[in-house]
């Protein structure tokens, strides 16, 4: 399957005019909130089913994330476990938000607001979104787990934090997370 059909993650520009974070940019916030952070670069992953080739050498959970809009324009970044099955409808009266549907945003949003092309979206490109116009939702089977790999805005690394730490960062980036269980 080829991806020559994607933006450049290097030129996206968000909403405000400005370019996107780096995976540096990540990491220097990281070092600002005294994150404890490890990375690896890998070839560019695209599915869940790609990310599973990758070899890790620390156990983390992996994520599958996924970015949606309502009819009204609402944007919503849920993120759960890689082999989560989600469905929209049971997510949308879960999450009790007006406005209709969910439905997968465009590429065009996700750059303009996440700042991320696709196979790049993760919590961590909400550092982009200084507006505050998407809400993160995260599955509470997450949380169970001690670390947590994520792409830092690139699909072409994946970072291993404290899962602890990651709402610590959402935090100090003004989206703090929606725990949703899946398992009631």
């Amino acid at each position: 399957m080829s991806h020559s059909d994607r933006p450049d993650p290097e030129s996206v520009v968000l909403d405000n005019g400005r370019l996107s974070a780096t995976p540096e940019l990540v990491f220097q916030e990281f070092d600002r909130l005294n994150i404890v952070h490890e990375t690896i670069e890998h070839v560019p992953l695209y599915t869940v089913e790609e990310a599973k080739t990758v070899k890790y050498n620390l156990d983390g959970a992996h994520t599958k994330n996924l970015f949606l809009r309502n009819k009204k324009g609402r944007m919503f970044l849920l993120v759960v476990e890689q082999n989560r099955r989600v469905d929209l409808k049971a997510l949308r009266t879960q999450i009790n938000v007006p406005g209709g549907q969910l439905a997968f945003a465009s590429t065009e949003r996700l750059g303009k607001f996440l700042g991320v092309v696709p196979g790049s979206v993760s919590p961590l490109a909400v550092i982009n979104d200084t507006s505050g116009k998407v809400s993160v939702y995260i599955e509470q089977s997450l949380l169970e787990h001690e670390a947590i790999y994520l792409h830092p805005c690139r699909n072409t690394h994946s970072t291993r934090l404290a899962t602890q730490d990651l709402l610590k960062v959402l935090e100090a980036w003004d989206h703090p997370p929606t725990i949703l269980s899946f398992d009631d």
